[in-house]
């Protein structure tokens, strides 16, 4: 793979429980409303489990998915083709992070930190709803 190596890790606090997290972490439902732009689709499973792979498409770059861990506390991808590296997820009451490592020709901090505001976005939404 060309490019850069990247790495980037970021935490932030969000006003929901981890149950809530987790949910918009590992559920299909819940990924397509907060990370639209990835072109999220119906080969995802309805939970996302290890072993699991998938492609989305970033434009016309493809970045494929490999669920390396998925749990209550953590969800890491092995990336390749578009982005060669990994990107965790983990999360606990009130607070989320995310570390991203790897190789490409894309912003990874940009995209990563889009999808950290639209996370935080989605779950104080969420939690609000159960309020």
């Amino acid at each position: 793979m060309f490019g850069k190596f990247q790495q980037s890790e970021i935490r932030i606090e969000v006003n929901a429980s981890a149950k809530i997290i987790a949910d918009s972490l590992l559920k299909r439902e819940n990924l397509i409303k907060w990370l639209p732009p990835l072109g999220l689709n119906q080969e995802i499973p309805q939970q996302l489990t290890q072993g699991i792979s998938f492609t989305n498409w970033l434009g016309l770059i493809p970045v494929k998915h490999q669920v390396n861990i998925a749990n209550d506390q953590c969800l890491r991808f092995i990336l390749s083709q578009g982005i060669d590296g990994y990107h965790e997820w983990y999360w606990g009451e009130n607070w989320v992070q995310s570390r991203l490592e790897g190789v490409s020709f894309l912003p990874l901090n940009l995209g990563q930190t889009f999808a950290l505001l639209s996370l935080r976005d989605f779950v104080n939404f969420q939690a609000q709803k159960q309020v």
